[in-house]
């Protein structure tokens, strides 16, 4: 679905630089989470009313590009203008060429940014705007720009990918019949926004168990989704791959024994999102570990009974132990968006980030 990542907030002139910014933190929130943190920007311009905009994703136009490009499309004038935005603006070319300077080009005079970028690759963005001349304020509203980001954040502190992990379970939370017979729990819309998901991650990562059990591919399906690169398959255990399955077959795929070994192997090579599909024990071990920056779990309304759970080997023995999450609101912001519960036919997807108030619950009831 194509997003409008830019226009012009209603009714909203004269904003104080506190109010922009919590203009700019509401709309970050219509982006989608993975390897590029959520940033909104807001624009307020000398002559015109102000107009937002925010990051889409990976490989879209940053939040402040958003805004400009827009601004310059409807001829506003941006000489003598604010730019208020959630993060520093990057001062490299990645992705997208350097934020810093489109801001330069265009003639802004202030910069009101909330927080710092820790990405060793994009930070100093405020340093190379004060050297062009234009004011820079800084720590608006950064404690709330903080928590919108806070295990992206949390991803490039502990250098690593940032980590989504996938489970597709019955209403009493199997993950396979008793006989070990998983496919397929959900139903084709589900598994078509599960390859959609896939087309925009970097690696896709399975336990070896999974490999022997299903021989995948690990690729995203272009007849469900527009794929524009294949994501790198990525197998972690100890057992070999036999030499005649897919994964076995294809160059790109990436080994590890060990969690921690997958993960130092994959940011040297560049990915900045993975995402986790299984088998159980190896999202449980993720989410044992607290590596789950993104949990999506889509839900079938069948039951199994006796099958194998999806979280085997959490190892959770009291409630006090039990790990939090809550439901995502970034992307069901967006009036186009998708709404957090989804309905995908007859299965239901929950998006869900860890509880940042504690990772476990701690009830009293």
């Amino acid at each position: 679905m194509e997003v409008q990542a830019a226009f012009l907030l209603p009714e909203s002139t004269g904003l104080t630089h506190e109010q922009a910014m919590r203009a700019a933190l509401d709309h970050a929130a219509y982006g989608s989470r993975g390897a590029t943190p959520l940033v909104g920007a807001v624009l307020l311009p000398l002559h015109s009313g102000p107009v937002v905009g925010f990051h889409a994703g990976a490989g879209t136009a940053h939040a402040e590009a958003a805004a400009l490009d827009f601004a310059r499309a409807h001829g506003i004038d941006t000489v003598g203008a604010t730019m208020v935005v959630t993060l520093e603006p990057c001062s490299h070319t990645g992705r997208t060429g350097p934020c810093t300077q489109r801001i330069i080009d265009a003639g802004i005079t202030h910069a009101v940014i909330a927080t710092a970028d820790p990405n060793p690759t994009a930070r100093g963005g405020a340093d190379v705007l004060r050297a062009a001349g234009i004011a820079v304020t800084t720590g608006v509203l950064a404690a709330e720009s903080q928590a919108l980001n806070a295990r992206w954040l949390r991803a490039v502190h502990e250098n690593r990918p940032f980590i989504t992990c996938k489970i597709a379970q019955s209403l009493d939370g199997c993950s396979a019949a008793a006989d070990g017979t998983s496919q397929w729990i959900t139903g084709e819309q589900a598994r078509a926004h599960a390859h959609g998901i896939r087309a925009r991650v970097d690696a896709i990562a399975v336990g070896t168990g999974t490999a022997l059990a299903d021989n995948p591919r690990l690729s995203a399906r272009p007849d469900t989704t527009a794929v524009t690169s294949q994501p790198i398959p990525v197998v972690i255990g100890r057992r070999p791959l036999p030499p005649e399955s897919h994964l076995a077959n294809n160059p790109r795929t990436i080994t590890a024994e060990t969690i921690d070994e997958a993960l130092t192997r994959l940011k040297a090579a560049g990915v900045e999102h993975l995402l986790v599909e299984g088998g159980p024990r190896l999202v449980s071990s993720f989410i044992g570990r607290d590596l789950a920056d993104e949990l999506l779990i889509y839900q079938a309304p069948v039951l199994l009974g006796e099958g194998l759970p999806s979280t085997a080997g959490l190892n959770v023995t009291t409630l006090r132990e039990a790990h939090g999450f809550t439901l995502d609101g970034a992307g069901a912001a967006h009036p186009t968006a998708h709404p957090n519960p989804q309905v995908l036919g007859a299965d239901v997807l929950l998006r869900l980030v860890p509880d940042e108030k504690g990772h476990h619950v701690h009830r009293n009831h």
